[in-house]
């Protein structure tokens, strides 16, 4: 079949697989040809996709312990972030590390890695991770920790699928009173005020709405939105302390055309919208859905940038060299005829890891349509980005070469050595790693 990553960018025929049980995906991991696990399919490129033999995930499903003393939860990877919230939040409980949507898989949220808003104070999704369990080139199982082979755990947290098939995992979630968020929005008028905003911020979530399409003074304008978790005392009067459920999903019923997104409607859009944001600027309680994730409101919205699909540039900039370099990448785009659709910048904190993306710095996220223009453009991006030290996240990734991948991180041979060594280059590999030579 035709698969692709969340981008639709680029498309591979590929020959799947959707084991049952723990029996069936066994026999597979011995026999087959090479391989990759594949979740709810949320990475935008190819790092889930293999020709030969993509494993999906989604049967895994179970979510098998619970302790409410320790908040851990133990689950298999088929499960959804958006099911444990759904099964977690009404009792007082929220995953203490939440990505960009809740689509994503726990197998997927470990192969990547991911982060979310408040990685400056609480780290990426590592920091919630008790344990895996792990099935390797020969079907065997092993459970890693930060004790037990910690070389395994470290090496497949941001491991991208390439150490083995993560079956079931144990992750600690974060006790809440309310499904609330108390909301602060800044409007900063340029990029050195948007930074000192993150910078400033003392709220558990921060991140940045960057208007892509801004030059000149404006270069890097943005709403900053600072989110803590409400208490019952942050709430009116008759407000239930959890909202009843998901909020109702739009959808876009078919791809738009290229013309749909032209420059001066997104530039008038990003206009409007950052006008709109500033006239609303201060505090106010948002469920945290709207908070987290409102793209997810939008079932589909990847269909928004056409047939040809999306990609995203991501990158994040040591501090030192963050400022210019950010200041670079955004003029780059905002001069190259076609604007970002959406950007995004967090601030992150301190990371050491063994192949994982964080590291202390900015992470700015671009998206564009998907055509020969912007895979141009994104080769200048990247050279920008390695020009100031920067470091560029796999999970978003359909595109680089593998020389800008060993470029921007040494970690990269360290990581293939591992591989290597452990006889796991030969089962696990994606159109991403043969790619990029991992």
């Amino acid at each position: 079949m035709r698969l692709s990553g969340w981008g639709r960018y680029p498309v591979l025929e590929a020959r799947t697989h959707a084991p049952r049980d723990a029996a069936a995906l066994r026999q597979l991991v011995a026999t087959a040809p090479p391989l990759i696990a594949r979740g709810n399919g949320r990475a935008y490129g190819d790092s889930a996709v293999h020709p030969a033999a993509t494993v999906e995930m989604r049967r895994f499903d179970r979510m098998i312990a619970f302790d409410p003393a320790s908040g851990q939860l133990v689950a298999e990877a088929g499960v959804l972030l958006a099911d444990i919230i759904a099964a977690f939040l009404p009792r007082g409980w929220f995953p203490l590390v939440l990505p960009g949507t809740k689509f994503v898989t726990l197998g997927g949220a470990i192969a990547a890695d991911v982060h979310g808003k408040n990685h400056h104070r609480d780290g990426s999704f590592r920091a919630c991770v008790d344990w895996l369990e792990v099935m390797g080139p020969e079907g065997e199982v092993r459970r890693c920790s930060r004790q037990e082979d910690p070389a395994l755990f470290d090496h497949t947290l941001g491991g991208m699928g390439l150490t083995g098939i993560v079956l079931r995992a144990a992750l600690r979630l974060r006790p809440v009173e309310t499904g609330w968020i108390r909301q602060t929005t800044v409007a900063a008028p340029s990029l050195a005020a948007t930074m000192a905003a993150l910078e400033a911020a003392e709220a558990t979530y921060s991140a940045a709405w960057i208007d892509g399409f801004a030059t000149g003074a404006g270069l890097g304008r943005g709403l900053v939105m600072l989110g803590e978790h409400a208490l019952r005392a942050d709430l009116p009067p008759g407000q239930a302390p959890f909202p009843a459920g998901p909020r109702r999903r739009l959808s876009v019923p078919l791809d738009l055309p290229h013309f749909a997104l032209n420059r001066p409607g997104l530039r008038a859009a990003n206009a409007l919208y950052y006008r709109t944001g500033g006239r609303k600027a201060g505090s106010r309680l948002v469920g945290w859905d709207g908070h987290f994730h409102p793209l997810d409101a939008l079932h589909g919205w990847n269909r928004l940038y056409g047939r040809r699909g999306l990609v995203q540039f991501q990158c994040v900039l040591p501090p030192a060299r963050a400022e210019p370099g950010l200041a670079a990448l955004l003029a780059e785009t905002a001069g190259a005829g076609g604007g970002a659709f959406l950007a995004v910048l967090k601030r992150l904190g301190p990371q050491e890891s063994a192949f994982s993306f964080p590291m202390e710095g900015y992470t700015l996220a671009l998206d564009f349509p998907a055509n020969e223009r912007t895979l141009a453009l994104l080769d200048r991006l990247d050279a920008i980005a390695l020009a100031h030290g920067g470091r560029f996240y796999l999970a978003k990734d359909g595109r680089m070469s593998a020389a800008t991948l060993r470029a921007s991180d040494p970690r990269v041979e360290g990581f293939r050595a591992f591989r290597e060594a452990r006889g796991l280059t030969g089962r696990f590999r994606s159109a991403q790693s043969e790619r990029l030579g991992l």
